[in-house]
């Protein structure tokens, strides 16, 4: 009997946010809690710390922008929960973006977008764009938009509301599902 160790999906997430009390960032940390054995997610914590994208320091060995493109190397999806800003995606959230357009990690990556307002629809439609450009693999069925009212504010909250909590661990699990379908067909 051949004992094959099952290989853990991971899966690294990104908040828009640099509030500390960041509703997407709460919703993210409640998918880390929600997530099944066998899934590991990441939440990425150096957002603010990468410096301005410019091209003429893209090939430079930027040690903020070595880290976010090793982290997106070695993840096999990433999950994004971003707020909305003048009807866009958060400059720095545009930023860390901008680092990995040229260096490809995005490239065919599974990629969920969890949206904690029902209101951030021109945001969701940007980072759409902005991936697809990126040739992202965006997995629609595990996108969702949770609705979270101000008294939801952190993970043991969102967790807690037996609604959301079924709607972001089915999400996770349709995700990890489609990460799953998408590496069997990858030659």
């Amino acid at each position: 009997m051949c004992d094959e160790k099952i290989k853990v999906i991971q899966i690294l997430a990104i908040s828009g946010s640099l509030r500390a009390a960041s509703s997407n960032t709460a919703l993210l940390r409640a998918a880390i809690s929600l997530a099944s054995q066998g899934v590991e997610i990441t939440l990425y914590n150096g957002l603010g710390d990468l410096p301005h994208f410019n091209p003429d320091l893209e090939r430079t060995e930027i040690p903020s922008v070595k880290d976010i493109r090793t982290q997106l190397q070695i993840s096999d999806g990433v999950l994004i929960s971003s707020p909305e800003y003048a009807h866009g995606i958060p400059g720095v959230l545009k930023n860390a973006l901008d680092w990995v357009v040229g260096s490809g990690e995005l490239y065919r990556k599974p990629v969920a977008l969890i949206n904690a307002s029902s209101r951030g629809i021109h945001a969701q439609a940007s980072l759409r764009e902005i991936l697809r450009t990126m040739d992202a693999h965006i997995i629609n069925e595990a996108s969702i938009t949770i609705p979270l009212s101000s008294n939801q504010i952190d993970e043991t909250d969102i967790i807690s509301d037996s609604k959301i909590s079924s709607a972001l661990h089915n999400s996770i699990v349709t995700f990890v599902s489609a990460i799953g379908t998408f590496r069997a067909e990858i030659p």
